[in-house]
C-alpha cells in the first residue's frame, strides 16, 4: 500500500479522482415491463434452485454445501436454513410449502440441546424467522393462514428467547456474544463481544415481549444498546468490540461496517416498529456523528472513535446496507451516490469483495471473497422503492447476472472465494435465501406491478437485518395505551393536510436529488440536519386516532420534501481533525485491517 495522506481531505479527493471512471453511469438502455417480469420469475427460479437442493441434499441440517450436495450444521443443527426460509415462501405466495414447513417445524424443531450458539446469529436467523412466520402463518389477512396452526412457532420463539436471557446476565447489561441452549453461559466465555452483536436484538426480542406480554425480553435488550451508548466516545461514535464487564473498548474502530453495521440499522427501525423516541434520539445523534466524521462523499472510512483520525481506508461489504437505511432516515441525496460508488465495486469485479482498499484502489488483501452477501442488493431495492430510478433495475439485472453466471452451482449457489477470477466455494448461507434472493425478487417485482405482502398485503412492514417481516399491526406497534395510536397526532381543528401518503413517487419519477425527505407524524417537530424529525409534545396537540390521519401516516411511514438544511459552507471534520488526522495517518499503511468476522454475516 502507498504512504497514506497527511490529510483525510487530500486523501478522499485523490480517490475520487482515480475512480472517476469507474463510478457507475445510467446506461441509456433500461428494464422494461416486460423484462422485469422475466427477471422477477427468473430470480424465484434461483431461489428454488437453492431451496429444493437445500430439502433434498442437506434438510434437516443447517445449511446446504451446494458443489457437493451435502448437509452441514453451521449453527445449532436445527434446520436453519428451512427457518431462515419460511418468510421468503410466503412472499412468494407458495402457501403449499410454507404450510408444510410451518407443520414440520411446529413437531419436530427442539431448543434443549447441548449446544454453544451465537446470540447474534440465532437472535436474527432463527428467533426471528419463527416470528415472522407465526405472525404470517396465524394471520387470515395476509391469505398464508395454515388452518391447523396453533401459534407453535410462537411457543418455540418464547422457549428460545428464554434460552438466550442469560446472556445478558452481565454487569453493563451488553450481553454475551455465545450461550449453551442447555446450560447457560459458559465459565470460560469471551468477555468481548461486538457492537452490532450487542446491539442488533431490539427487533426480535421486542416483538417477542409484545406477542408473549412478558416485558422482559424487550427490557433486556434496550438494557444492552443503553449500555452500548453509555460508552460511546465524546463525539458520539462507538467502537467495534467491547468486554461486556467494564464497558471498555478492545476495538476503538469506528465504522458502518463489520462489527457495528447493524447496531446503527436497529436504532432506527426500533424507533419505527414500536415507536420507541429513545431509539430515534440515539438514532439521531449515532448518525449525525457517522456522518460527520465517517462520511468522506461518496465513501465511508473507519477512524479512531476517540480522536476521528483515519485509521481504515477500506470500504467493506457490510457498509453497502447504508444506502437503505439511510432511504428509510429520509437522507436520500448520500444513498444515492454512495450507492453508486458501492455499485460500481461491484461492476469491476462481477461481485463486492468483502475488503476493497480505498488507497490502493484494489482487493483487500485476505478479503477477497464474497458469501453472497445481500447488503448491496437491499439498498438498490430501497432506493428504487424511493425514487421509482430505472438506473437500479440495471443494477439488479447486473447482480442476478452476476449471480446466475458466477455463483450458481449444481445444487444452489457457491460462495466465491476470490471475486477477481470468480473461484467458487462449497457452502451457502441460509441468508442468501433469506435475503439475497428476497430483495432481488421484490425489486422486479415492484416493476412489473407488485404483488405480494409488503407491497399490497394488509400492514406495513420493517425488515429484520436478516430480512425478515414484521408487520406494524396494533399489537406490535402501538404503546400500551388502548387503542391510541402512537404519533397519531393531530390539532384539535387544522390538521396538515399537506403530507403525501407515501414516499415512493405515485407518477413514477425519479424524485430529484436536491430533494431532502422527513418523516410526516402530523405534530409540530423539529428537523435534523439529516432530514428526519420528531414529534414534540405541545398545548394543543390531542393524540389519540385521528380520522383525517392516513395508514402510513399512523405508522410514520409518510415522507414529505423539506429544504436542505445543512449549510454548503459548513466547517468540515478534515479542517477540524487535520492535526489528529497528520498524526495517525502515517501510520496506516503499515497495517492491516481486521478481517470481517465470521459471526457478522448479516
Amino acid at each position: 500500500m502507498e504512504p497514506a495522506k497527511p490529510r483525510i481531505a487530500t486523501f478522499i479527493t485523490l480517490i475520487l479522482i482515480i475512480s472517476e471512471g469507474l463510478i457507475f453511469r445510467v446506461l441509456a438502455e433500461g428494464v422494461s415491463f416486460e423484462e422485469a417480469k422475466q427477471l422477477r420469475d427468473e430470480v424465484s427460479g434461483m431461489f428454488y434452485h437453492a431451496f429444493d437442493g437445500y430439502m433434498k441434499y442437506a434438510f434437516p441440517r443447517d445449511e446446504l454445501k451446494p458443489l457437493s450436495c451435502e448437509g452441514e450444521d453451521t449453527l445449532g443443527g436445527y434446520a436453519l436454513t428451512l427457518i431462515d426460509s419460511l418468510d421468503t415462501l410466503a412472499l412468494l405466495g407458495d402457501k403449499e410449502r410454507f404450510s408444510s414447513s410451518v407443520e414440520w417445524i411446529s413437531k419436530n424443531l427442539r431448543f434443549d440441546i447441548n449446544k454453544t450458539v451465537s446470540l447474534f446469529e440465532t437472535t436474527i436467523r432463527i428467533l426471528g424467522g419463527l416470528l415472522s412466520a407465526h405472525l404470517i402463518a396465524s394471520d387470515y389477512s395476509t391469505g398464508m393462514r395454515v388452518p391447523s396452526y396453533d401459534d407453535e412457532l410462537l411457543h418455540l420463539a418464547e422457549d428460545l428467547g428464554r434460552r438466550l436471557l442469560p446472556a445478558f446476565d452481565t454487569p453493563t447489561g451488553i450481553p454475551f456474544g455465545s450461550v449453551n441452549l442447555l446450560h447457560g453461559v459458559d465459565k470460560n466465555e469471551s468477555k468481548i463481544t461486538s457492537t452490532a452483536g450487542g446491539g442488533t436484538l431490539t427487533l426480535e426480542f421486542g416483538v417477542l415481549s409484545r406477542l408473549t406480554n412478558d416485558p422482559i425480553f424487550e427490557q433486556v435488550t434496550k438494557n444492552s444498546v443503553r449500555g452500548i451508548w453509555a460508552c460511546r466516545s465524546r463525539i458520539n461514535l462507538v467502537g467495534a468490540h467491547i468486554d461486556v464487564f467494564t464497558g471498555e473498548w478492545t476495538q476503538k474502530d469506528a465504522g458502518i461496517g463489520t462489527s457495528i453495521d447493524s447496531f446503527y440499522e436497529y436504532l432506527l427501525k426500533a424507533y419505527l416498529l414500536f415507536g420507541d423516541e429513545e431509539y430515534l434520539y440515539i438514532f439521531q445523534e449515532a448518525y449525525g456523528a457517522a456522518m460527520h466524521y465517517l462520511f468522506h462523499d461518496p465513501w465511508y472510512v473507519e477512524v479512531n472513535m476517540n480522536s476521528a483520525a483515519l485509521v481504515w481506508p477500506l470500504f467493506n461489504s457490510l457498509q453497502a446496507f447504508w444506502p437503505g437505511l439511510q432511504v428509510l432516515a429520509g437522507d436520500i441525496d448520500p444513498a444515492i451516490r454512495t450507492h453508486t460508488a458501492f455499485f460500481s465495486v461491484w461492476k469491476r469485479y462481477g461481485f463486492t469483495p468483502e475488503g476493497f482498499n480505498l488507497a490502493s484502489f484494489a482487493v483487500q488483501h485476505g478479503q477477497k471473497s464474497y458469501p453472497l452477501r445481500p447488503e448491496l442488493i437491499e439498498s438498490t431495492y430501497w432506493l428504487y422503492k424511493a425514487t421509482r430510478d430505472p438506473r437500479y433495475l440495471d443494477v439488479g439485472r447486473d447482480i442476478v447476472t452476476s449471480l446466475q453466471y458466477g455463483a450458481r452451482c449444481t445444487c444452489g449457489y457457491c460462495h466465491i472465494s476470490d471475486v477477481e477470477f470468480h473461484k467458487q466455494e462449497d457452502h451457502m448461507e441460509s441468508f442468501f435465501l433469506a435475503e439475497t434472493v428476497k430483495y432481488l425478487w421484490l425489486l422486479f417485482d415492484l416493476a412489473a406491478g407488485p404483488d405480494n405482502l409488503v407491497e399490497n398485503g394488509p400492514y406495513k412492514y420493517i425488515f429484520s437485518t436478516e430480512g425478515h417481516l414484521f408487520p406494524m399491526t396494533p399489537r406490535i406497534s402501538l404503546v400500551r395505551e388502548h387503542c391510541s395510536y402512537f404519533g397519531a397526532y393531530c390539532k384539535s381543528s387544522d390538521f396538515r393536510q399537506g403530507y403525501s401518503t407515501s414516499y415512493i413517487s405515485k407518477d413514477g419519477h425519479q424524485i430529484s436529488n436536491s430533494s431532502r425527505f422527513q418523516r410526516g407524524l402530523g405534530s409540530t417537530s423539529y428537523v435534523t440536519h439529516y432530514g428526519f424529525h420528531k414529534s414534540t409534545s405541545i398545548s394543543g396537540i390531542i393524540k389519540g386516532v385521528c380520522p383525517g390521519l392516513t395508514h402510513e401516516q399512523m405508522y410514520h411511514l409518510s415522507y414529505v420534501a423539506s429544504p436542505a438544511t445543512v449549510p454548503e459552507d459548513e466547517p468540515t471534520h478534515q479542517t477540524q481533525n487535520a492535526a489528529a488526522t497528520q498524526t495517525q495517518s502515517s501510520s496506516v499503511s503499515n497495517h492491516e485491517p481486521p478481517e470481517v468476522s465470521e459471526t457478522d454475516q448479516s
